[in-house]
């Protein structure tokens, strides 16, 4: 699998995850923390969904698919043909399969993003800073940053008002380089199947 490839599909998975263990930047206003707390709770109890996903990076080229979601520990991130694209979280390591390239590559869960919402009981005073809310006239967007600065670039997470709902974030790398994706009907499944968030690596056994 290309950088790039990889990138973007572990970008999509761990995106909309690390937005979630906010940590207040203390400029914020109490409005500001308000939007943020309210944000922070209905991710929390966002313990089995799905959604569709519609993906667009930098130079415009899109893709889709379907995204499920069941803490703690597990998602799946499946994109559509012809992308080949297949991210799963087993709730201990993340695997991302290239059906086109025939590669297969797997990073531990607690080395990426995506732990920070998958975990059972999510951490509200470490892991990024809120350095914007803003306002729309349909809903709010809160954007983010590593709180270590370890990790350049930027997260913004988009939600509606009525009903409040999370319809999709942006990337910004070092670069400025951005990676846009919008959901579409995120919804709570309940009853998930298990096989979903099974991923073995198909070409183990090739010569």
């Amino acid at each position: 699998m290309s950088l790039t490839r990889r990138s973007l599909a572990l970008a999509l998975a761990a995106t909309p995850l690390a937005g979630v263990a906010l940590a207040q930047a203390p400029s914020l206003s109490a409005a500001d923390k308000a939007l943020v707390d309210r944000a922070t709770a209905y991710l929390q109890g966002v313990t089995e969904a799905r959604a569709r996903f519609v993906q667009t990076d930098a130079r415009g080229s899109t893709s889709q698919g379907t995204v499920y979601l069941k803490r703690p520990g597990k998602a799946r991130f499946a994109y559509d043909p012809p992308s080949g694209l297949l991210v799963v979280s087993d709730g201990g390591n993340v695997a991302v399969q290239d059906s086109r390239l025939k590669t297969f590559d797997r990073y531990p869960l607690q080395s990426t993003p995506l732990s920070l919402f998958l975990a059972r009981n999510i951490r509200l005073d470490k892991g990024v800073t809120v350095t914007r809310v803003a306002r729309m006239a349909d809903g709010f967007s809160i954007t983010a940053r590593d709180a270590s600065r370890k990790t350049a670039g930027q997260i913004t997470l988009d939600f509606s008002n009525a009903p409040l709902a999370l319809t999709g974030w942006t990337v910004t790398d070092a670069q400025g380089r951005a990676t846009r994706v919008r959901l579409a009907g995120l919804q709570r499944a309940p009853g998930l199947s298990a096989d979903l968030f099974v991923l073995k690596n198909p070409y183990r056994n090739r010569v």
